[in-house]
């Protein structure tokens, strides 16, 4: 059955946002439905049968929606969307996009990509502490940083507190060469990476000088109070139990925590448990936390990232049978 798919009423900016550069968009959209599409000016063609012409026409309609709201449609947009219309109503990717966080130093607009980033956002703004669990490239990290500089910017806190346990050095940096910040940077490089995203590196080392901004291995935490202060541990997986129960009882008044993990990499030596796995045990349902939960569906790295990470919990699944 053939279709045409017109596009007259979009103008040729919002068509080329449509397509991608070379068309690229187009072709995710082709090797999705297994069909050939011919781009002809403002008019979309293919042959196929009616179920699929009906599923690609919502696609393409919601990613429409999108180049209206002035959205560069990226490979990852177009995948996504793929995704939710196996699973989801369409029309809860254009509310996504809708929710404006913050804007980086470079002034590009940050926002939630996926449902999953959607209820974390929405979990912070209702809870004092929030347990993001999920794959590598969810952006559990880079949002957690970003929720906190927006918070500093808007005055909700007078400080940042960022840690990781040093697990790979077995919290025993001694040996490593260089002072303390030169020990410990390898370890914390994901957290200055999002911090120049949104600050610039010049702005985040002058608040790092006067203590505004805190960058410290997990063990520096212990007999300390953190109040108005936004805390995060990231690679909390990598905690034992007691450092765990240590961090979470440093939460003072007016302060938020976001504790971030993946308990698919736990690089604990074998026998010690991960303190991120217990407290997801022992503290569902008590006031004031919350638990995210993200996926694969979440991932905002490379497209490939993501068809990895489906194909190793597919293998692990496989293993437990």
């Amino acid at each position: 059955m053939k279709e045409v798919i017109k596009l007259e009423h979009y103008t040729i900016d919002e068509l080329n946002r449509l397509f991608g550069h070379h068309d690229e968009n187009i072709h995710i959209l082709e090797q999705h439905f297994e069909t050939e599409m011919i781009v002809r000016g403002d008019e979309i063609v293919f042959n196929d049968d009616e179920e699929k012409i009906k599923t690609i026409k919502e696609v393409i309609q919601a990613l429409l929606n999108l180049v209206k709201q002035g959205k560069e449609i990226s490979k990852r947009d177009v995948m996504y969307t793929l995704k939710l219309s196996e699973s989801h109503d369409l029309n809860v990717i254009e509310e996504l996009y809708k929710i404006k966080i913050a804007r980086t130093m470079s002034g590009k607009l940050i926002y939630p990509k996926t449902l999953g980033q959607k209820e974390y956002y929405q979990a912070l703004k209702r809870n004092d502490v929030v347990f993001a669990i999920g794959p590598a490239g969810t952006g559990k990290t880079y949002l957690a940083v970003v929720f906190a500089v927006q918070a500093l910017k808007n005055n909700e806190v007078q400080k940042i507190i960022l840690t990781r346990p040093a697990v790979e050095a077995g919290e025993n940096l001694g040996f490593l060469p260089g002072d303390l910040k030169e020990k410990v940077d390898p370890y914390l490089r994901p957290l200055y990476d999002a911090l120049y995203d949104m600050l610039g590196q010049a702005q985040t080392e002058r608040l790092i000088e006067k203590g505004t901004i805190e960058i410290a291995p997990l063990a520096y935490m212990r007999g300390r109070t953190l109040e108005d202060a936004y805390v995060i541990l990231d690679e909390a997986q990598n905690t034992t139990d007691a450092q765990m129960k240590m961090f979470l009882t440093r939460l003072g008044f007016n302060s938020k925590m976001i504790i971030t993990g993946d308990i698919t990499q736990i690089d604990l030596p074998k026998g010690v448990i991960s303190g991120l796995k217990r407290a997801l045990t022992i503290l569902k349902n008590v006031s004031g936390i919350c638990f995210v939960y993200l996926s694969a569906l979440d991932v905002v790295r490379h497209p490939v990232v993501q068809k990895i990470i489906e194909r190793y919990e597919t293998s692990s699944e496989e293993n437990k049978e």
